[in-house]
């Protein structure tokens, strides 16, 4: 879990996260940012999301369960 939320804090450009942060507090979880996660999970994690597989996701840990399960809510 940890080396997913470093990525992605890499991925959003933040300086860290932790499992209980908020991604819509964030002021770099906007399109770009969105897409930059996609991309990111894709190619590390091999799990294929989309903009809308993200709307129900509050938290960086609940994105980090989700991807690490390998599967999409």
């Amino acid at each position: 879990m940890d080396r997913f939320l470093e990525e992605l804090a890499e991925a959003l450009d933040v300086d860290s996260l932790a499992e209980k942060d908020v991604l819509a507090d964030l002021a770099e979880w906007d399109s770009l940012g969105v897409l930059s996660v996609i991309a990111m999970v894709g190619a590390k994690y091999r799990v294929t999301l989309s903009a809308p597989d993200l709307v129900d996701v509050r938290t960086a840990g609940d994105l980090a369960k989700m991807v690490l399960a390998g599967r999409v809510l």
